[in-house]
């Protein structure tokens, strides 16, 4: 269980966390977004246990020419999301250090400064974008589930519990109740929009001046 499943809640020193806490309010963000909340929490262990299992397969063949490491963290996890955000994108070029690259291409760019991030796995990272690239691709279409199924299980334990938890934004499953939740952020009822009085005060009377009395003409 610890290297299939449990292995992403596991760092070594804090800014191996502090890292993974920035992947994961970045990366996870944006993708919870996009699915619902109970598609994320279903993908998130599916990625883990293939990337894990797709790492122990070739981990004995990558290890007789180069030293690898235990993949740790949600960073696996987070590049085959972001393996199948660039893999179903609409866009074909973006801007990466001022220069146009194919949108496909930045995830495997990105395990460039990947290497770098401390108990970081080059091999495990990038068994993860190969399982997010798959799914993009449709090869796991078994992972998908109609968003009917999506809608009803955001009626259960443990969904109804995350609705309740104060701060923690939940998702629904449901694309047509998550745009209704974007179109009322930009059209809002009218009458709650913030108000604000004033009060102009009228301007002070002026003293009434004198008249002055007329000169009778003889």
């Amino acid at each position: 269980v610890h290297r299939l499943i449990t292995y992403i809640f596991i760092y070594e020193d804090l800014i191996s966390l502090a890292c993974g806490a920035v992947i994961i309010w970045y990366f996870a963000g944006s993708f919870e977004k996009n699915v619902g909340t109970v598609k994320h929490c279903v993908l998130t262990a599916a990625f883990s246990l293939l990337s894990a299992l797709l790492y122990l397969l070739l981990e004995p063949l990558v290890s007789r020419l180069l030293a690898v490491g235990d993949a740790k963290g949600f960073m696996p996890v987070a590049f085959a999301m972001l393996g199948v955000s660039t893999t179903r994108s609409r866009m074909r070029r973006t801007l990466l250090f001022g220069c146009r690259v194919p949108v496909v291409l930045v995830p495997w760019l990105g395990l460039c400064p990947a290497w770098f991030v401390p108990h970081s796995s080059l091999l495990g990272n990038l068994c993860g974008l190969l399982v997010g690239e798959a799914y993009g691709l449709g090869y796991c279409f078994c992972l998908d589930f109609p968003e009917s199924l999506g809608s009803k299980l955001d009626q259960v334990f443990p969904f109804t519990l995350l609705k309740r938890i104060p701060g923690l934004k939940y998702i629904p499953g449901s694309s047509a109740e998550r745009r209704a939740s974007e179109n009322s952020k930009i059209n809002p009822v009218p009458g709650t929009y913030p108000t604000q009085s004033y009060h102009c005060p009228s301007p002070p009377a002026l003293p009434a001046q004198p008249s002055a009395p007329r000169s009778q003409g003889f």
